[in-house]
């Protein structure tokens, strides 16, 4: 098969057309577009789940990993009228329609544009300015790697637990760890990212020395870092299932909580992770039949400003300045003046 001759595929009921199928995508593996969308077949119940309803940035690399990339936020002019989309606000004031998967067509028809990576808001195109999810980002530091995050994960569950809440974990596809909580859409961004500040600071006190909270690199070290601001309003975290665009085609694995000792990132990617789904199924399945209160976690949030005198910390560089935020200036800068 000539990479410019078109074929068809079918996803649940819809034929989507695939151009180019034989073009290398992934020149290290000899991955093709054709194995990127056959891979989304493979898993197609689980990405639909992650993505369902949700307003999705695409990362986009029409030439393969090696090539340009882009992140695509605004649906396209060319979008069927199949596809969803719903607004949403940023954090500058203005707004963006994005497309929001509703079946595995969707999903395809992303492939066909070289989308690698779906980016999921953490909302439904019903609320957009009321999360569902709490995202949990444990990010490795240089010098830290996914073996140390694991006990840090471990310490997340447990936390999770004495709270009433249970969290869901994931691959990054890269050296992280992703814990997801569904949550009831009652709160607003602003509101989840304090409980996962929260969250990060109660794990600094029981790891310390091997988590931090700190938003300036030069003040990590060698730890697990708890990224909140990926709760800020327009930071989104990869969905599970997405293929990341790393050599080896890596994708972002669903875990159960007794198998993270024994894993491995690179134990998942394009070409193992569809025999491990047809094994076990998708492992997040249950997600949506659980929606838990963040009251637990904002308690914790307050006895931290109350006992600890523990307020809000800096947002991202292209935030607005936000209310009660403090000084947005690295540490080492600040002692020059």
């Amino acid at each position: 098969m000539g990479k410019g001759e078109a074929i068809e595929l079918e996803a649940g009921g819809r034929t989507v057309r695939l151009s180019n199928p034989g073009k290398v995508y992934f020149p290290e593996s000899g991955y093709t577009k054709l194995d990127v969308a056959n891979y989304y077949l493979a898993v197609a119940d689980g990405i639909t789940r992650a993505l369902r309803d949700r307003p999705t940035t695409l990362e986009r690399y029409p030439d393969g990993v090696d090539g340009e990339s882009f992140f695509q936020k605004r649906a396209p002019k060319n979008l069927p009228d199949w596809i969803p989309t719903a607004r949403i606000a940023f954090p500058s004031g203005r707004h963006a329609d994005e497309i929001c998967p509703t079946e595995p067509a969707a999903v395809l028809w992303a492939a066909q544009l070289g989308c690698l990576t779906f980016h999921p808001w953490p909302v439904r195109r019903e609320a957009t300015d009321h999360p569902d999810e709490l995202r949990i980002d444990l990010d490795p530091q240089p010098g830290t790697d996914f073996d140390d995050a694991v006990p840090v994960a471990h310490e997340l569950r447990a936390l999770l637990g004495e709270l009433g809440i249970t969290g869901w974990p994931k691959t990054s596809g890269g050296r992280g760890i992703h814990v997801f909580v569904p949550i009831e859409p009652r709160w607003t961004f602003t509101e989840v990212r304090r409980c996962a500040i929260a969250i990060g600071r109660e794990l600094e006190r029981r790891m310390e020395g091997k988590v931090t909270t700190a938003w300036w690199k030069e003040e990590r070290g060698e730890r697990i870092f708890v990224d909140y601001n990926q709760t800020a309003r327009d930071r989104t975290i990869a969905s599970a299932y997405s293929v990341r665009p790393k050599p080896h085609a890596p994708v972002s694995a669903p875990l159960r909580w007794d198998e993270l000792d024994d894993v491995h990132p690179k134990d998942f990617d394009l070409r193992t992770m569809p025999a491990r789904y047809a094994e076990l199924g998708d492992l997040h399945a249950d997600m949506d039949t659980h929606a838990f209160g963040l009251e637990p976690l904002l308690e914790l949030a307050e006895r931290d400003e109350r006992d600890h005198a523990l307020g809000d910390m800096p947002y991202p560089p292209d935030y607005p300045k936000m209310p009660g935020e403090p000084k947005r200036v690295q540490p080492s800068r600040a002692k020059d003046k």
